[in-house]
C-alpha cells in the first residue's frame, strides 16, 4: 500500500479518537449537570465496567452514596430508583472511557502488525498513551475530592483540570491526524497570523479554565442577567471572598474573556480575509470562516444558556442543562477550528 493511503488510514483512526474524546468530554458535562459524578463511590477498573447486576449489588453501591456529603445534604430523600439515574450517568461516563482505551488499544496493535507506523510515529504515541493514562487519574482524583462528608460536588479546581487535560489530549490527537493528512504543499507561511493565531487560542484555553470554574462552582446561578450582572457591569462585591461573591466574579472574567475573544476573532478574521485576497484560493481560504461562526454561535448560546439558569430543577434535564451541553460542544469545535488553522498557517515558508 502506498505511504500517503497508509498515513489516511492512521488519520481517521486518529479522528475517531478525537470524536469520542468530544463525546466523553459531553458525557462528562452530563455527570455534572444530573449531579451524577459522585454516584459511583468506588474505582474498579475491570468489575466496574459493569453496572450492578442484581438487588444486592445495587444495595450495596447505594449504601456506598450514602455515606458522603452528597447524600447525607442534598440527596437524602432520593430512593433506590433516583440512585440508579445518577449512576447510569456516571457507569457511562466510564465506560465511554474504557471504549477509548479499547479502540486506541485495538487500533494500535492493527496498524502495529500491519507496518502502518514509521519511526517518526513512535514519539508521539507514547505521548498520546501517557497523555490518556494521566486523564484517567485526573478524573479519579476529581471523583475522590467530593468523596466526603463536607462537600457537596467535587472541587471546582480538579473538575477545570480535567477538563482541560481532556482538551490538551484531544488537540495532540488531532495535531498528530493534521500532520498525517495535510500534506505541506497546501499549508500557506504568514508568521503575524500565525502568532495571532497562537495568542487567541492561550487565551481561550484560558476561557475554557473559567468556563469549567463556572460549572463547578454553579455560577451561572449567580448572575442569570445579560448584558449587566445582576444590574451591574462590574459586580460590587468583586474583591469579597464570601462563595457568592467568589461565584459571580468567576462569571464576571469568564463573560469578559468571552467579550476579548469575539472582537480578537473577528479580527483575526479580517486578516485572514486579507491574506486570502493575497494567496487566492486555499485550504486556509475556506478553513478560516470558521472560527467567526463558532464564536457568533457561541455568543448567543452563552447568553441564553446563562439567562435559563433560573430554569434550573435539580436533577432535571431540562432547557439550561441542553444549552449548557450545546455551549460546552461549540468551545470544543471553536477550539478545534482554531487548531486547524494554526497548522495550516505555518510560520515560515520551507
Amino acid at each position: 500500500m502506498e505511504d500517503h493511503k497508509k498515513k489516511r488510514a492512521v488519520a481517521i483512526w486518529l479522528l475517531a479518537g478525537v470524536f469520542m474524546i468530544v463525546v466523553q468530554t459531553l458525557l462528562g458535562g452530563i455527570t455534572r449537570l444530573t449531579d451524577s459524578g459522585l454516584s459511583m463511590t468506588q474505582w474498579a477498573p475491570i468489575k466496574g465496567a459493569l453496572p450492578p447486576l442484581n438487588e444486592k449489588e445495587w444495595n450495596e453501591a447505594f449504601n456506598g452514596y450514602k455515606q458522603i456529603g452528597q447524600y447525607k445534604y442534598m440527596n437524602s430523600d432520593f430512593t433506590l430508583h433516583d440512585f440508579k439515574f445518577i449512576f447510569f450517568w456516571e457507569w457511562f461516563h466510564r465506560l465511554w472511557a474504557r471504549m477509548l482505551g479499547v479502540v486506541f488499544l485495538i487500533g494500535f496493535v492493527w496498524f502495529l502488525a500491519k507496518k502502518y507506523f514509521d519511526r517518526k510515529m513512535i514519539k508521539p504515541f507514547v505521548i498520546l498513551f501517557l497523555l490518556g493514562a494521566l486523564q484517567g487519574a485526573i478524573g479519579w482524583i476529581m471523583v475522590v475530592s467530593g468523596l466526603n462528608d463536607t462537600h457537596l460536588y467535587v472541587d471546582h479546581i480538579k473538575l477545570a483540570t480535567h477538563f482541560v487535560s481532556a482538551m490538551i489530549l484531544a488537540c495532540y490527537t488531532l495535531w498528530f491526524a493534521l500532520q498525517l493528512l495535510i500534506p505541506e504543499e497546501k499549508r500557506i507561511a504568514d508568521k503575524s497570523l500565525h502568532n495571532f493565531t497562537v495568542i487567541i487560542i492561550a487565551l481561550l484555553f484560558i476561557q475554557l479554565v473559567y468556563g469549567a470554574f463556572m460549572a463547578g462552582l454553579r455560577a451561572a446561578r449567580a448572575a442569570p442577567t445579560w448584558p449587566g450582572i445582576n444590574g451591574e457591569w462590574v459586580p460590587a462585591g468583586i474583591l469579597s471572598h464570601s462563595f457568592i461573591n467568589y461565584s459571580t466574579n468567576v462569571h464576571f472574567i469568564h463573560r469578559s474573556m468571552a467579550s476579548v475573544l469575539f472582537v480578537l476573532i473577528i479580527w483575526w478574521f479580517i486578516k485572514a480575509l486579507k491574506l486570502n485576497k493575497i494567496k487566492g484560493k486555499t485550504l486556509f481560504s475556506n478553513s478560516s470562516r470558521w472560527p467567526v461562526i463558532l464564536i457568533c454561535f457561541q455568543a448567543v448560546l452563552g447568553i441564553c444558556t446563562v439567562l435559563s439558569a433560573p430554569t434550573i430543577i435539580m436533577g432535571k434535564f431540562g432547557q439550561y442543562q441542553v444549552l449548557a451541553e450545546l455551549h460546552q460542544l461549540v468551545a470544543m469545535f471553536l477550539l478545534m477550528s482554531l487548531l486547524v488553522n494554526l497548522y495550516v498557517l505555518k510560520k515560515t515558508a520551507k
